[in-house]
């Protein structure tokens, strides 16, 4: 895949990039190298200096780098000015927060024979960041921001149709202060990974993707003995039950589903509604994704834009078939306009049975399954009758069917009456084959530490437990 700027509205290539060589990406693991010494050393205030500037110019610069984002994978100009905001929040969450997060944890020193023992977080060294493009700086910084704060360097590869996104991120940090090298965006192809990875310079990696990435990355990291985390796919379930408020479970439903243009992986797409109030909420739910606005995505009245690539329509267009091939109802949306540009409308299939593609496939695009259960039983286990797990919506009034939803589903994240989304606050990622590790929170600072256990004994000697190991 050629490294370039692409416009989704019109299929124009707008820039193309040449890949750095390899002694070119050699250099910039060395300056990685040289950026680490010098931000380990400095205090988690100075840290949080730079962090805080990092958030300043993002505020600064929103208009631009959003414009920019809409320009590279399609996504609504108002979207893409949220995510620039969103990024400046988790900047300076991890500037106040840090600290905090890293502090030395103590431990009785009695229960081990010393006189001072504690475990404490250290920063690994230089970290590769392989992103996607859907959301081209959140998913970076959710990354770079607990990363440096912790003394980490990184590496981004980003997708290879974002490079200005990229490089926008690549300089942001120096350009806020951080020491030269503390992060760097290398513009290389999906082929050069293995070879950064397997550097031993770099000392672990970090993935959100595809399920056959997130594969590739472990493995390879895996005979390196290198320390992954890894946010995958996901088809996460939407479950509606006879309590719940059916109007706002539809709108949220259809604003779940699009978030994006419908290309994020912690999307709702298998809507598994109780018959006693399928007929219903299909009716809103559909009345809701016919209303929607597809459009240009620079436009304040637009909804959804076009999808990122020209591959990706492909495969939503292809799934959709399959299901109407054999015998799903499609009840809005489901057909392609002519033209350029890889446009897709909002769409709603039902009668979806299990030999259908979508039913066990990732669809990466606005389109939405219902399901329909007789129990809350049958609901949750459709919505476990997958292979990811990253995150689930319940939607019941019921204080019992919350409790059930909440312990049973199988997911890194359920949102009881709402919708899944990330807070700097929140750990997020997932399991089952949505991955492994936790981003945000105290949690994702801490992924990428040495916890270092620190035993200080009395210099007259101590005694020493027989039991050793």
């Amino acid at each position: 895949m050629p490294i370039a700027t692409t416009n989704p509205v019109t299929g124009e290539v707008l820039k193309t990039f040449d890949a750095l060589t390899d002694e070119q990406v050699d250099a910039a693991i060395g300056r990685a190298v040289t950026g680490f010494r010098a931000l380990r050393a400095t205090s988690f205030e100075q840290r949080a200096g730079w962090m805080r500037a990092a958030a300043d110019l993002l505020d600064a610069e929103q208009d631009d780098v959003g414009a920019l984002m809409t320009q590279e994978m399609g996504k609504t100009l108002a979207a893409a000015k949220a995510e620039v905001t969103k990024c400046a929040t988790a900047c300076r969450f991890y500037a106040e927060h840090a600290e905090q997060f890293l502090a030395d944890e103590p431990v009785d020193p009695s229960a081990v024979g010393a006189v001072r023992a504690y475990a404490r977080y250290q920063p690994l060294g230089p970290v590769l960041a392989v992103m996607p493009w859907n959301f081209p700086l959140w998913q970076a910084m959710r990354f770079a921001a607990p990363a440096l704060m912790a003394g980490n360097t990184g590496l981004l590869k980003h997708a290879s149709n974002v490079p200005q996104t990229a490089l926008y991120l690549g300089e942001l940090f120096t350009r806020a202060g951080f020491p030269a090298g503390a992060f760097q965006t290398l513009l290389v192809g999906s082929d050069a990974v293995e070879r950064i990875l397997t550097d031993p310079r770099v000392r672990a990696a970090t993935l959100t993707g595809s399920e056959g990435a997130g594969r590739s990355i472990a493995a390879i990291a895996g005979r390196e003995l290198k320390k992954t985390v890894l946010e995958l796919g996901g088809s996460d379930p939407y479950v509606v039950l006879p309590t719940a408020d059916l109007d706002r479970a539809a709108q949220v439903a259809a604003t779940s589903r699009c978030q994006n243009n419908g290309q994020s992986c912690i999307a709702a797409k298998r809507f598994i509604v109780h018959t006693d109030v399928y007929d219903q909420f299909v009716d809103t739910f559909v009345a809701h994704m016919s209303a929607l606005t597809v459009g240009d995505p620079m436009m304040d009245a637009t909804d959804v834009g076009p999808l990122a690539t020209e591959q990706g329509r492909a495969d939503v267009e292809e799934q959709v078939a399959d299901a109407v091939d054999k015998g799903a109802t499609v009840r809005c949306g489901g057909k392609a306009p002519e033209g350029a540009g890889w446009w897709y409308p909002p769409t709603v299939i039902t009668d979806i049975t299990r030999d259908m593609r979508i039913f066990s496939e990732e669809v990466f695009g606005p389109v939405a399954g219902v399901y329909r259960a007789a129990s809350i039983d049958e609901a949750i286990e459709l919505a476990n009758a997958t292979s990811y797990g990253l995150g689930a919506n319940a939607w019941t009034d019921d204080p019992q069917e919350q409790q059930r939803l909440a312990g049973e589903l199988d997911a890194g994240a359920v949102f009881v009456n709402g919708m899944v989304t990330s807070y700097p606050q929140l750990p997020f990622g997932g399991v089952k084959n949505s991955g492994y590790g936790r981003e945000l929170s105290a949690a994702g600072i801490r992924e990428f530490c040495n916890l270092k256990s620190v035993w200080i004994g009395d210099s007259g000697g101590a005694d020493v437990d027989s039991a050793t190991e």
